[in-house]
């Protein structure tokens, strides 16, 4: 089983984080390779005073072959020819862009080819990449697109999942302004989200039968149309639909009770309308620690829960949680995948 593990902007925390991880926990490693230049891991180690083995090699199938026999951190740079710096610690520069996205987009080519399982990324500065012609909001909508490239298909099948130990949040939409948010609602939509939720909780996450939660859009749930009827036009009838599929899936519930310590264990994800709804109870309960997993692609693919941190870059005053969290989720993905769920 080998891992991918792709860095992100170098001028940010991502270096720092796969160092500190590592050196943490080195047997979460086991098995991954650093789709990175060998520079970039390099100068951090040297600046935070890292000292682990780092080797770059010429080809994935030499990393992969490398990183479960030996110790450190294999590097796999698969553009040697792009340009890897100057890395002024803490500020972006367009002239890494390229190679930021080659290796992005490499390493999510080679889950799709099969010679790799999964991949694991570290945060990118976007507002650098678009400047350089990066054509995507995020890291998802780009991974999405190369994958709906590899079917050779124009749709894109993704749901963004933020989890951690304790709670599972699916979004139903994700980087918008609040107040678009009720006409980007639709049964067709919610219906595809839970769809999709369902599917990998069972697939990728062992759980037989999946029992699903969908907050509603309004307060009170829509208190029976008073305050908005979403949860009635929309919410309910997808679940509906859902429940027709097989599918286990609550009636609609008050955001304010369904995050309670007593509601919360009562299921395996919630679905939440919006993206602050569904991250401010992960976040105050995971701070650090809860990862962003891409469901729904056809490769697993698991992201930590923060930014570039361009600040604490190459301070060595950040947390690695959320990377080694996000590696021992997407191992674990791996094997509920290669195993038959036993129902």
């Amino acid at each position: 089983m080998t891992l991918l593990i792709t860095l992100g902007e170098p001028a940010g925390i991502g270096p720092d984080v796969m160092l500190l991880a590592q050196q943490k926990n080195s047997e979460a490693f086991h098995g991954c390779v650093v789709v990175s230049p060998l520079a970039w891991l390099q100068q951090r180690a040297q600046l935070l005073a890292v000292d682990v083995a780092l080797v770059e090699h010429s080809t994935l199938a030499q990393a992969s072959d490398a990183c479960h026999d030996q110790a450190g951190i294999h590097c796999w740079n698969p553009e040697p020819q792009l340009a890897d710096g100057p890395v002024l610690v803490g500020h972006p520069a367009a002239v890494t862009a390229d190679a930021v996205v080659a290796c992005i987009r490499h390493a999510a080519q080679a889950c799709l080819r099969g010679e790799a399982r999964a991949m694991v990324t570290a945060p990118i500065e976007k507002a650098v990449l678009r400047n350089a012609g990066f054509a995507f909001p995020g890291h998802t909508e780009f991974l999405a697109d190369l994958a709906a490239k590899a079917k050779r298909s124009d749709q894109q099948e993704f749901a963004m999942m933020l989890a951690s130990s304790v709670l599972r949040v699916v979004l139903l939409t994700t980087h918008m302004a609040l107040r678009d948010v009720p006409d980007a609602l639709s049964v067709s939509e919610t219906l595809r989200i839970l769809r999709i939720t369902h599917d990998d909780l069972q697939r990728r996450f062992g759980i037989a039968q999946p029992r699903i939660a969908v907050c509603g859009l309004n307060p009170h749930a829509g208190e029976q149309g008073h305050f908005g009827n979403e949860e009635s036009t929309l919410l309910t009838p997808a679940i509906l639909e859902a429940r027709a599929l097989g599918m286990d899936i609550a009636d609609v519930m008050p955001a304010d009770t369904l995050f309670s310590a007593q509601m919360r264990p009562q299921f395996d994800a919630v679905i939440c309308c919006y993206h602050d709804q569904g991250l401010i109870p992960i976040k105050a309960l995971s701070f650090g620690d809860a990862v962003n997993v891409t469901l729904g692609m056809p490769f697993i693919r698991t992201s930590v829960d923060h930014g570039t941190a361009l600040d604490r870059a190459g301070t060595g005053n950040v947390h690695c949680g959320s990377l080694l969290q996000a590696t021992l989720i997407a191992r674990s993905m791996v094997e509920h995948e290669s195993v038959p769920l036993q129902a």
